[in-house]
């Protein structure tokens, strides 16, 4: 990714809609679908800021690895501890058959070869251990924001299902989620390619804004999992290691 996108990042994953919203709604799916053991031993692969990993955390320890230097040490001075640098596919130095549950949380869309990139997920997993994926979805929404966030695709649903099929792992659910705002989400794409604007759609709305839109995505938590939802911007993928 460029280094404007994790400068925003850091600068808004406890802020903006989008990251706040979307870890409550993968709280709920972890809940839900992949169900953990208690006390799971967990690995977050491309954590990024590591906005992610107090969530993860609900459902036992929890390891990082994020490439990116600048990312990284933001990861380690907000949880006070070690990150990972392994790239994907290889992921060298990372244990493997020691994880209950590998979140891969839009990863694998930026490695150019995403079977390898499964293929090294799933080989950090137990045996019964679970992947949880996501990624963007709908190749024909491909913006500036792709561009800008060194995306090689997005993902339709028999991509990804066929992407998980073709693994060691056998594929429990697939979805799309964020949902509800997808007709917006499809109209300021639309508008921001017919006027030429760049991928700034990451940028923090006014406050009332920010905040229909969060509880508009994070009520999904109450359905996902439970009921498929209409197509989104993004899809999952769960699947176990046999």
């Amino acid at each position: 990714m460029e280094r404007v996108v994790y400068d925003r990042m850091a600068e808004l994953d406890e802020l903006h809609w989008w990251y706040r919203a979307r870890r409550e709604v993968l709280d709920a799916l972890i809940r839900r679908t992949v169900q953990p053991p208690k006390d799971a031993r967990v690995l977050e692969v491309g954590c990024g800021t590591g906005h992610n990993i107090r969530m993860l955390e609900r459902f036992g320890s929890v390891d990082g690895i994020e490439i990116d230097p600048e990312a990284r040490g933001f990861a380690e001075r907000r949880l006070g501890r070690e990150v990972s640098s392994a790239a994907l596919p290889e992921l060298s130095g990372i244990e493997r058959s020691r994880y209950d549950l590998v979140a891969a949380l839009d990863v694998v869309e930026h490695i150019d070869d995403d079977n390898a990139a499964i293929a090294g997920l799933a080989s950090c997993l137990k045996p019964g251990g679970k992947l949880l994926v996501t990624v963007p979805a709908h190749q024909w929404m491909w913006s500036a924001h792709d561009e800008l966030n060194h995306h090689k695709r997005r993902y339709s649903k028999r991509g990804l299902r066929s992407l998980i099929e073709g693994s060691p792992l056998r594929l429990d659910a697939l979805g799309y989620f964020n949902s509800l705002l997808f007709p917006l989400a499809v109209g300021a794409r639309l508008a921001a390619k017919a006027t030429g604007r760049g991928g700034g759609d990451d940028a923090l709305p006014p406050k009332p804004v920010n905040y229909a839109f969060e509880r508009a995505f994070a009520a999904e938590r109450r359905l996902i999992g439970k009921f498929p939802l209409p197509p989104g911007l993004s899809l999952f993928a769960v699947a176990t290691a046999t």
